[in-house]
Order: structure tokens, then sequence, then C-alpha cells
């Protein structure tokens, strides 16, 4: 299920919701999201201490038990660290985040899990502008994968987060540095039916 179905422009579904909604945003004719993230937009607990930041944008929706999730994301990459994310979050110390983001001059992907302190991750370079990626639960247990294609999958981490059965799902526009860049998530799809090992789930 795309949960963008049932939203127009400014106009939201019930199931969707804001962290931190942006001046500029829209759902448009082709029920993609396109969203403009502030200036130093991005979510991250420095585990040096002493800088946290939670300013971007996040739409997301409650999902209940376990799932998997994906979208295909195309960011306006001017500055290092600009990135679209897909994100789960339990509180605003447990979350965690797959990003497509501009990083050492390409387009790149990397993680982010956060228990606490944030957890940063550099993968690979992603090779084209609109990866797609894919967040799985089972249980306390994620996945996390990128694909170019979306039908060969490649595992980014599997790791073991404590949360509640009932989290948050959704969307993530960043400009860490730099003056703000624009993410367009062409889907947000959600769903229930996991089969198998998700370090491999297709």
């Amino acid at each position: 299920m795309n949960v963008f179905e049932g939203c127009s422009r400014q106009s939201l579904g019930k199931e969707l919701s804001w962290i931190n909604e942006p001046k500029s945003w829209e759902i448009n004719e082709h029920k993609q999201l396109v969203v403009q993230a502030p200036p130093m937009g991005d979510f991250f607990i420095d585990p040096a201490g002493g800088n946290t930041k939670n300013s971007a944008p996040y739409l997301y929706t409650l999902v209940e038990g376990d799932f998997y999730a994906v979208t295909r994301v195309a960011v306006d990459m001017k500055q290092t660290y600009d990135s679209g994310c897909l994100m789960i979050m339990a509180d605003e110390d447990h979350w965690a985040k797959l990003c497509s983001e501009f990083y050492d001059d390409m387009p790149s992907i990397l993680s982010v899990v956060t228990r606490g302190a944030s957890d940063d991750c550099v993968s690979s370079d992603a090779q084209i502008v609109r990866p797609f990626l894919r967040i799985a639960r089972s249980g306390n247990c994620f996945a996390f994968h990128y694909s170019l294609d979306g039908v060969k999958w490649k595992m980014v981490r599997y790791f073991g987060m404590d949360v509640p059965a009932t989290i948050k799902v959704g969307v993530v526009a960043q400009s860490p540095i730099g003056e703000g860049s624009v993410a367009t998530f062409e889907y947000l799809k959600v769903s229930k039916n996991i089969i198998g090992d998700i370090r491999s789930v297709n």
C-alpha cells in the first residue's frame, strides 16, 4: 500500500503526520512527495556529546508489528550530506535511518542507528541518483537494504533495537550542513506480509 494515495497537494491522509513540517512540500499529481529540507536540517545525536539535531522534516505513519517499508528517492544534491532517507522512530533517542546521500562528491548509501547516540555508517557508492530503499522489521530486529532496480537488493545492515510494538515509519529530507535541498519520494509502500528472513526478504 502506498500511503501517499489519498493525499493531494498539502492535504494528507489521516494516517500521516509531520515532525518538523517544512515550509515547502506537496504531494504532486503522481502521488509523489516533494519536500524542501530546511538549511541545516538533520537528525543526529553526536556520540561525542554536545551536538543533537532533530530539525529535519519527517513524514511518518504508525505501524504495528512486523513490516517492510519501501521508497524510491531522488535528491537535489548540492552540498555534502544532502539526503533523502527512510526512517523508523520509537522516540527521540531511539531511531534509525537509511539514506541516499551526497557524500564524497557522489550519491552514496549511508545509515544511522541511534540508541541514545548515533552510529553513522557509510556503506557504498549508490551508482544511481534514484535508488530504492527498504527497511524490514521482525520483532526487535531490523534490516536495511537498497536496490538499483527495485528487484535485486543489497543488505546495508542488520541490527537490533528495543522498541515498542508500534513505531513511526516514514521519510526524511535533510541538508545537515547545507542551505537546503529538495527530495522527491516516489511512494512510501508499507506491507505487513513478511515471508522469510528479513536479511534477504524479497
